[in-house]
């Protein structure tokens, strides 16, 4: 069974959400779409927290988080514990942020690479999975942190 995709983004990523949500239904994948609508200003912060508590209280699910540049919501995100979010501009790192550190959320910058790019490392996260073996330990690590 295909996961849950939570997605949010900020007044910048209107366009490449919509195009996401778009393609992830084509693939009957089931969309839960949080973020801005109207391309109106808002807070990326408040987007990404509000993604970041989806994605810990359901743990079979994962999530595309967009703002100009992917940094503030994905460190918004972050900030929830459970929610490893990671920022993405070409293919190979979207495939190594959920083999390596097991990340639940793709960040990408609105800003920083076209939507048919965001499209292709969307699915590249999507079709990676989480290696193990020595990448346990290191996201154990970081799970277990309560700084």
């Amino acid at each position: 069974m295909k996961p849950r995709i939570y997605i949010s983004n900020d007044h910048t990523g209107v366009e490449m959400k919509q195009a996401i949500v778009k393609y992830l239904t084509s693939l009957d994948y089931q969309v839960t779409d949080l973020g801005n609508v109207d391309g109106k200003s808002c807070s990326y912060a408040s987007k990404g927290l509000e993604l970041g508590e989806k994605i810990a209280g359901d743990k079979d699910c994962l999530g595309v988080a967009l703002c100009g540049t992917g940094i503030g919501i994905s460190i918004a995100a972050n900030k929830v514990k459970g929610v490893r979010a990671g920022l993405v501009s070409e293919l190979e790192t979207a495939q190594l942020i959920r083999e390596h550190n097991d990340c639940n959320v793709i960040a990408m910058g609105a800003r920083m690479i076209a939507v048919d790019k965001a499209l292709k490392l969307v699915d590249a996260f999507l079709k990676s999975e989480f290696a193990h073996g020595h990448h346990e330990e290191r996201v154990k690590t970081i799970n277990e942190y309560h700084g």
